[in-house]
């Protein structure tokens, strides 16, 4: 009785265990993350400020480059880089997430030559998308947010990456790291489901199905470039509702959708597509960076993780 139970455990084990293919994403996503975010985040920091930078009040920018000339104006070359500790911190256990549920799933729904089925490619790279939004996203988002926000102040608040997180705490509760969640599983969730499913079907289509074919990097880069301009068009709108439900002046909404409604009534349609320049930039440098160092990170540990 006691070997079946224990045969009956082992097979359970097995069957939910994750896959070699599951542990590379973690560890190769993980790594991917902290690489990439070195190199775009002055692009996210710009796309932050222009969109709390609201129409409703006196705009304090006139655009992208007036942003990176009064940040470095005021606070130095490194004042573009206010927040990065947060997002450093943030995208490794992001970046794992995301690709280590997508290998996951992938694994799973994927047919006997490796493949998935158009719409499997969107479920899976959604699926990535809401795991990484729960677990590492919000807070890291919601934490960026508030640090880039609290530099606009006429005196600053938070002395410190330990001391910024321990005053959110303190003042707001540990839900105070949560705020727009909801926003922020939707705008992770359409985000990752548009680029791995551009991602997968151009390489799918470049392969012709053959995924034995190698395919160079410059290129892998271009289709990343694509998927990013994709996701950043289908859901900028999400994204700029995600990032007013974090700011330090969050409060004044009900809610998602009563942020959502508030922008549309005091500012407009194209208020959704505030820091669309700037993000589009971000992202499509982003994703590129992000599958060109992920393929290859991984083309070589393969050749001796098998």
């Amino acid at each position: 009785m006691a070997l079946c139970c224990y045969r009956t455990a082992l097979t359970g084990w097995k069957q939910y265990a994750p896959s070699d293919r599951t542990i590379k994403g973690i560890v190769i996503g993980g790594l991917t993350g902290a690489i990439e975010i070195c190199i775009t985040f002055p692009t996210e920091y710009v796309k932050t400020q222009l969109q709390l930078d609201e129409r409703s009040a006196q705009p304090k920018y006139k655009g992208p480059i007036d942003c990176v000339k009064q940040t470095v104006r005021g606070h130095g070359f490194f004042g573009l880089y206010r927040g990065l500790s947060v997002l450093l911190y943030g995208s490794i256990p992001k970046s794992s997430f995301r690709f280590g549920t997508f290998e996951f799933l992938k694994g799973k729904a994927a047919d006997e030559n490796g493949n998935l089925s158009p719409h499997m490619r969107f479920l899976c790279g959604m699926g990535a998308g809401v795991s990484e939004a729960i677990f590492a996203v919000t807070p890291m988002e919601t934490v960026k947010v508030k640090f880039i926000h609290d530099q606009t102040l006429e005196k600053p608040r938070f002395k410190g990456f330990t001391h910024g997180v321990g005053l959110i705490v303190k003042t707001e509760g540990f839900s105070g790291l949560y705020q727009g969640l909801y926003a922020t599983m939707a705008k992770q969730g359409s985000n990752q489901a548009i680029r791995f499913f551009v991602m997968e079907t151009l390489k799918d289509w470049y392969r012709g199905g053959d995924n034995s074919i190698i395919i160079s990097k410059p290129l892998v880069g271009a289709m990343g470039a694509i998927a990013g301009a994709a996701s950043v068009y289908g859901n900028t709108p999400i994204d700029v509702v995600k990032t007013r439900m974090q700011g330090l002046e969050a409060k004044k909404y009900k809610g998602t959708i009563d942020c959502a409604v508030q922008i549309w009534k005091h500012e407009g349609f194209f208020a959704f597509y505030k820091g669309t320049v700037p993000r589009l930039s971000r992202v499509c440098l982003d994703v590129a960076i992000t599958f060109m160092i992920y393929d290859s990170i991984m083309e070589n540990i393969n050749k001796y993780w098998k």
